[in-house]
């Protein structure tokens, strides 16, 4: 569950487009209220709000949100309760406060807003707002059994080295058993298992590197993995086209169909590929 906390000034226009946005937002928690719409409720924060003039920001805006597939279990009263909790954590339960769902889209969510004045005319205390209410949705959710941040967080990362092991088997495959010798050939050969490359062409139009398309992933060639990077693949491709791969007085590739520029970076981990290998070749000395 994700919790989002924040000072905010303008308390009715707030409040109004939140409840109004969908035609069925119900009411699953109020306190210390009698007010039934965002108009009457904005006019009892201000009563309490008029003792503290000096207080701006004086309404708090928190949304609280879980998982789409604990939204999907969640009732009326398990929302009422959340938001209690939540509250409870904040140390608000004696401030004025209303709280109403939205199921739109899949994704059920409830924004609360709190009385930032309490009935003393003492401002709450936001300081580290947004970090203190993810905190506090992260207590609420270990407490209740639902999935938190940190659970979601631990899933996309496991899902990620899974897309990355993917990606780099196939990159493998592609270079051993094709072997390469231009650009074009492995994008193509790559596509052929579903994975998109896609070329990232900086501000001078020079070619940095590469991005990596698949099951709705877009990843860095050095984010997949470092033998990956714009520099070594164009090294690998070069090993296997020899001479001609980069003409020299330019520093460019085929790509595309058209010469593309290769970044300074690039081009030079290349040229002293190249160097050593036409050195060690001189030498006699077997390149393994």
């Amino acid at each position: 569950m994700i919790g989002k906390g924040k000072s905010i000034s303008h308390t009715g226009a707030s409040m109004s487009y939140g409840w109004k946005q969908e035609k069925d937002a119900e009411v699953v928690f109020s306190q210390h209220l009698a007010g039934e719409n965002p108009e009457q409720i904005t006019e009892e924060f201000k009563i309490i709000q008029e003792q503290n003039a000096r207080c701006t920001n004086n309404t708090l805006s928190f949304v609280l949100s879980p998982t789409i597939e604990d939204g999907k279990k969640l009732s009326s009263k398990a929302l009422k309760e959340i938001t209690e909790k939540f509250l409870k954590e904040m140390k608000l339960l004696e401030h004025q406060a209303i709280g109403f769902v939205h199921r739109d889209q899949q994704h059920t969510h409830v924004h609360v807003y709190v009385n930032r004045i309490d009935f003393n005319g003492k401002a709450y205390n936001d300081s580290f707002i947004g970090k203190r209410s993810q905190q506090a949705a992260e207590r609420v959710a270990e407490k209740l059994g639902f999935t938190t941040v940190r659970e979601v967080q631990l899933e996309k990362l496991d899902h990620i080295k899974l897309i990355r092991f993917e990606i780099k088997q196939v990159h493998e495959k592609v270079m051993a058993e094709h072997r390469p010798k231009d650009l074009d050939r492995y994008i193509r050969l790559m596509g052929e298992k579903d994975i998109n490359v896609v070329p990232s062409i900086n501000k001078s139009n020079q070619l940095q590197g590469f991005r990596f398309e698949f099951k709705g992933h877009s990843l860095k060639g050095s984010e997949v993995h470092r033998s990956m990077s714009g520099s070594r693949l164009a090294i690998g491709i070069e090993e296997h086209a020899g001479r001609g791969f980069v003409k020299n007085k330019d520093n460019t590739v085929s790509l595309l169909g058209k010469a593309t520029e290769l970044s300074g970076n690039i081009a030079m981990k290349v040229a002293k590929k190249v160097i050593v290998k036409t050195i060690k070749k001189g030498m006699g000395i077997e390149i393994g």
